[in-house]
């Protein structure tokens, strides 16, 4: 991903856990426990971002309470760096996301909406590896306005900007007033035309401020920022992909048994874009760890096996 950062790869031994019975929310068969019976731990890996390493953890978390032996090896750093290790196997389970992955796998794709995006991953990927459920939660580029714009103009889409009597304003850093999902994408895919403002902080505070102030009336800031929330700003939806859609999905290898998978695509389907937002935000405001917010979001959620 595309702000992820290289670091030092941490190894963390763990014990080996005693399987435990078998839970109402995943029907995990306890014979089935740690691998099919293989003594192999799960190497659970993470890009060297702090969210991706909070959604790992919640698989990590999981899989133990169901009587899995896990080995977490985290902040591993960019794509480039770990998918040979997915691919190879070395690294068991991986949460990803679909557009920048199916990007990497196949450069050329035409896929853009979530769906198509998803099977044309699935199809994709190298035959070592499973595509597990994609999860609602995404990490992308989105196109947000601030929930007074949006009541005053009924803007629920990008396709909504059309209705707007006033002249539009785009935000974002320089590199956006020519890329195909700025200015020109806008007029191609929606019929929108905007003028454009740089703001050099990557969807950061500045541009919230300048959404704020009325200097800019659109900004392109990541779905999963929890700066969306605390700031009550409104992401609009984009129907005709724009922007390559980017759900969350676990990568699985076959140390990946049936019964694991079910529970890492529970946690998936529990996730939505709002609660990823949340998650993050208290890795960045209450500086919590990501073993901290995985636990409390799994007890909340009943995700954790008694």
């Amino acid at each position: 991903m595309k702000r992820s950062l290289l670091s030092v790869v941490a190894l963390v031994g763990v014990g080996v856990l005693g399987a435990c019975g078998s839970s109402d929310t995943f029907d995990v068969d306890p014979t089935q426990a740690s691998g099919s019976g293989s003594s192999e731990a799960i190497v659970i890996g993470s890009q060297d971002y702090y969210s991706s390493e909070i959604i790992a953890e919640t698989y990590a978390q999981a899989l133990e309470s169901h009587g899995y032996e896990v080995q977490r090896d985290f902040r591993i750093g960019q794509r480039e760096i770990y998918m040979s290790d997915v691919e190879s196997g070395k690294l068991d389970l991986f949460p990803e996301y679909t557009g920048p992955l199916l990007q990497y796998w196949q450069p050329d794709t035409e896929a853009r909406l979530s769906e198509d995006v998803y099977e044309a991953l699935v199809a994709a990927a190298p035959e070592s590896i499973s595509v597990l459920d994609q999860s609602p939660a995404t990490d992308q580029d989105s196109y947000v306005v601030t929930q007074e714009f949006a009541q005053e103009y009924g803007l629920t889409t990008i396709a909504d900007l059309a209705k707007v009597d006033e002249p539009l304003v785009l935000g974002g850093n320089s590199e956006l007033e020519t890329r195909p999902n700025g200015p020109s994408g806008l007029k191609e895919f929606y019929g929108v035309e905007v003028s454009f403002t740089p703001i050099e902080d990557g969807g950061g505070p500045l541009t919230v401020k300048a959404l704020q102030d009325g200097d800019v009336q659109l900004a392109v800031i990541y779905t999963a920022d929890p700066s969306i929330d605390r700031n009550n700003l409104v992401t609009l939806e984009d129907p005709e992909g724009l922007f390559l859609a980017s759900h969350v999905v676990p990568l699985a290898s076959d140390n990946v048994d049936a019964d694991a998978r079910a529970v890492i695509n529970e946690i998936s389907a529990a996730m939505s874009p709002e609660i990823l937002r949340e998650l993050n935000d208290r890795s960045i405001t209450d500086q919590a760890p990501a073993e901290t917010i995985a636990r409390d979001w799994l007890t909340q959620t009943g995700l954790l096996a008694e």
